[in-house]
């Protein structure tokens, strides 16, 4: 329902607008209000805020400019619906109401009923349209608002991320100069010592061979430090190979390996380990003859996977060793299996492949590094290990070849 409010102080002409724009608009679907002079004119509209007013230029006690400059500040701008209505005809005085805010004017008994009901609702209709356009735009300032703050907190964002990617880069490249110096470091030190434990050994030899000891207890004591020895030189000659390692990992192109002919060059090597183990390899390489990897990588990874299978051996049982190659998902798979020892996986899952980590120092010796070095060298390739394994039962390795297909 529509409210106007009628300011007039001639009744009849109130009651002839009431009748006018009832007829045409609808008595049900508006609500009138009325005022005689500016002072009713002022509380009327505080009372019940009209949706448009029907303002008489001629009041006794003030002219309608007064009026309609006096209703603008009880409302909102651009939220005012006036229509003024003139005695006089003045196009001059139109043109003042309309630039002092009135949305339309007509002039006394120039208008029929048709005329004042189009011109009432048409200057209604033109007010909520002002209104939704201004809601609109406040909206649209909003937004537009919250955008230009997002941008400022993502801008903001992106120079945090830049400086932190700056600092990250630099941080990697200092452990990238601390690594390689350590690797240097490493390689230079097991390269040097080599010599002396070497010549160390050799001495010691020659004093066990030579001289003669009358304490009862001197074997055990050599025994010892040939023991001792031996287990430096394969410390050093371990840590000489895992820095050799990661210095050629990448270094050389990939090449399709022949898997029968590399395990045949590795078993070669090992057939002294095998015969003492009395232990048996099967391969089957029907469904992946062969494969694209470094071939000296290769090489390494099955040489300590097939040594620690031997050495690892359960020592109620002959040892048996299955190599097989497959493909899983695109993903070529080679698989080393054994009846050996096996591992707590449970307890000793994580600690798999750290450096100098044994699992069973007193059935063999050895330094930890084996599976350490297969590690680095399968992850190198993008590659991952998957490793099940029951103790006293036997262990398997499943090494994926690279990066899951995509």
């Amino acid at each position: 329902m529509k409210k106007i409010l009628l300011v007039d102080d001639n009744e009849q002409d109130r009651a002839l607008y009431r009748r006018f724009l009832g007829r045409h608009l609808g008595f049900e679907s508006i609500r009138f209000e009325e005022a005689a002079t500016a002072a009713e004119a002022r509380d009327q509209f505080l009372a019940h805020q009209p949706d448009c007013v029907l303002l008489d230029y001629n009041l006794p006690d003030a002219d309608g400019l007064d009026i309609l400059a006096d209703l603008k500040t009880l409302t909102p701008p651009d939220s005012l619906c006036v229509v003024m209505v003139t005695g006089g005809g003045s196009e001059k005085l139109a043109v003042r109401a309309l630039n002092n805010g009135a949305l339309d004017y007509l002039v006394k008994r120039q208008f029929d009923q048709e005329l004042l009901a189009k011109t009432v609702l048409h200057a209604i209709e033109k007010n909520e349209w002002r209104q939704y356009v201004a809601r609109y735009h406040d909206e649209l300032r909003a937004v537009n608002q919250q955008l230009r703050d997002s941008l400022d907190a993502l801008t903001e964002t992106r120079h945090e991320i830049s400086l932190k990617n700056a600092q990250l880069t630099a941080a990697n490249a200092d452990l990238a100069r601390a690594n390689l110096d350590l690797d240097n470091f490493v390689y230079a030190a097991s390269h040097d010592l080599k010599q002396p434990v070497d010549n160390l050994r050799g001495l010691f030899e020659e004093l066990r061979s030579s001289a003669t000891f009358h304490d009862a207890e001197a074997g055990t004591v050599l025994r010892l430090v040939d023991s001792s020895l031996q287990d430096l030189s394969k410390t050093i000659h371990d840590l000489s190979a895992v820095v050799q390692a990661e210095r050629m990992t990448g270094g050389q192109p990939a090449e399709k390996v022949v898997l029968a002919d590399l395990t045949k060059e590795v078993l070669t090597l090992l057939q002294p380990q095998v015969a003492a183990a009395q232990g048996c390899v099967h391969t089957d390489f029907a469904a992946l003859p062969s494969l694209q990897f470094e071939r000296s990588s290769l090489r390494t990874i099955l040489l300590n996977l097939l040594s620690n299978a031997l050495k690892y051996r359960h020592p109620d049982r002959p040892c048996k060793v299955e190599v097989r190659a497959y493909e899983a998902a695109g993903q070529p798979v080679l698989e080393v299996r054994d009846n050996g020892l096996g591992i707590d996986m449970e307890r000793h899952g994580g600690e798999m492949f750290q450096l100098f980590r044994r699992f069973h120092p007193q059935a063999s010796s050895g330094t930890g590094v084996g599976l350490f070095l297969v590690h680095r060298l399968v992850q190198a390739q993008g590659g991952r290990i998957e490793v099940t394994s029951q103790e006293g039962e036997g262990t398997t390795f499943r090494l994926y070849l690279g990066p899951a297909a995509g």
